[in-house]
């Protein structure tokens, strides 16, 4: 199994940048995400639409898709335990003031590891300086 973050999710749907490489990743393990990549996927759905990348009709199909694979069992979606929410606070205790790292993308690296994982896929920057921290290995699949 892989954790792939929603930078990489969105790229099962978008020909954004590297996509190809995320979906021949996902294509060779199963995926799995923290519970709130749900939202972000969406998000970065909706992120599009906003910006008049898509149109409101593909939109509506890309969402329908989602959740679709979201109802068969196509994602591992990983709770935000009081474990996660531990760990990221003690990551945060320590993290150098040099590290900047949002809280959701806390989440991911906390969710992450707290499921044993030894290595995480995203594109983010920040995320990727971050996953040390974590005990994770940051790999950008994308760039």
């Amino acid at each position: 199994m892989i954790y792939l973050d929603s930078t990489c999710l969105v790229r099962l749907y978008f020909e954004d940048a590297g996509y190809e490489r995320v979906r021949h990743l996902a294509a060779s393990n199963a995926v799995a995400c923290a519970q709130h990549g749900r939202s972000e996927v969406i998000s970065g759905f909706h992120r599009k639409l906003g910006e008049r990348v898509i149109s409101a009709r593909l939109y509506e199909i890309t969402l329908q898709e989602f959740l679709t694979e979201i109802r068969v069992g196509a994602f591992r979606w990983l709770p935000l335990s009081e474990n996660v929410f531990e760990r990221a606070e003690l990551v945060y205790a320590r993290l150098p003031a040099a590290i900047f790292l949002r809280a959701a993308d806390a989440l991911h690296l906390s969710t992450a590891s707290e499921n044993g994982f030894r290595e995480i896929h995203s594109n983010d920057a920040k995320l990727l300086s971050a996953a040390p921290y974590f005990g994770l290995r940051g790999l950008n699949v994308i760039d």
